[in-house]
């Protein structure tokens, strides 16, 4: 299984120099775990750059793969581990998400280049 964090989606989305490593993940449908912040997150970029036509076609590719609702029990976890590795909220939603369905977070966020369980991608210059 595969969560791929915003940062990974935008890279990809933008043809970036990192957009080759998300490739993998990101048309791996069946393995793919979509966590709906990275939904907000991605919609909100894409439509402040691109407008909300191609917003709406982003979240809409996202939505191939499995997306994974906020719940009670997922906020609580994401809440104790982002005061345990001083993460930002959305960043510990997403990384709860990978674990929980014990999969592979992609990423280039600096905020997760230690955390085990993760393949991190320093952003391309």
């Amino acid at each position: 299984m595969n969560v791929v964090d915003s940062s990974g989606w935008l890279e990809y989305f933008a043809d970036g120099p990192n957009a080759a490593h998300f490739a993998a993940p990101l048309v791996d449908i069946p393995a793919l775990i979509v966590p709906t912040i990275t939904l907000f997150e991605v919609f909100k970029v894409v439509c402040r750059q691109r407008g909300e036509d191609a917003a709406l076609q982003a979240v809409a590719l996202m939505q191939q793969g499995t997306v994974i609702e906020l719940t009670p029990a997922l906020a609580t976890l994401a809440a104790k581990t982002s005061l345990d590795l001083t993460l930002p909220m959305a960043d510990s939603l997403i990384l709860c998400t990978a674990r929980l369905h014990e999969a592979i977070l992609w990423t280039q966020d600096e905020h997760f280049a230690t955390i085990p369980g993760v393949r991190y991608f320093a952003k391309g210059r």
